[in-house]
């Protein structure tokens, strides 16, 4: 489990053969989970300089696989003692975002990000959602596409700053929006459900 805080700005080094070669300060051990860009990877080798992740082929159906180069986002899963910040983020990619808009603010920038409409759904006003592994709270909700505001902190410690019209990011919708849907939608399936099937459904997440 992640809070969508990113830790460090780390430096892709290589990608191929679904390896992907971070230069990182971070000292991850073998077998650790992090989030690069929001998608929860394994580390599988350590080096003197980083580390190497191995991404899934349901993995690399989801994400663009384009932007694993240049800088990118991570963070380690959290660990037990860890204070609790952000908001719930699994590192399951949902969809891929698009942002349509950046307008200036007087302390902000708002970013307009379009996501496949069967997503909407599970994007709410003011709820919280992880763009490329940052958790931010969603302003106003369209038909295909959300308003959000990124704060001068924001957009100078991560990559914010460098995003344009056009680019595609990593999209994971809010947890409990998932879960919610996901019970609605097995009573609308049976007229009713005892609590010990709610309760299968809950741990399963």
């Amino acid at each position: 489990m992640f809070t969508g805080l990113i830790r460090e700005l780390a430096t892709v080094k290589s990608y191929q053969n679904n390896i992907l070669s971070i230069r990182s300060k971070h000292k991850a051990k073998i077998g650790d989970s992090i989030a690069v860009n929001g998608v929860c990877l394994t580390v599988v080798r350590l080096h003197s300089d980083g580390f190497d992740v191995e991404l899934a082929d349901e993995t690399r159906s989801i994400i663009d696989e384009s932007r694993l180069k240049d800088r990118v986002h991570i963070e380690p899963a959290m660990q037990m003692n860890d204070r609790f910040e952000g908001h719930i983020v699994q590192g399951h990619i949902d969809c891929i975002g698009k942002i349509e808009q950046i307008s200036k603010r007087d302390n902000g920038v708002d970013f307009v990000i379009s996501v496949p409409a069967d997503q909407m759904a599970y994007i709410v006003p003011k709820g919280s959602i992880t763009i490329d592994g940052v958790s931010l709270t969603v302003n106003e909700v369209y038909d295909d596409r959300f308003r959000l505001t990124i704060i001068p902190h924001t957009m100078q410690q991560t990559l914010f700053g460098e995003y344009q019209i056009g680019t595609k990011v990593n999209i994971e919708t809010d947890l409990f929006a998932r879960y919610i849907e996901n019970i609605l939608s097995h009573r609308q399936k049976r007229k009713s459900m005892s609590w010990g099937e709610i309760d299968t459904i809950q741990m399963s997440y």
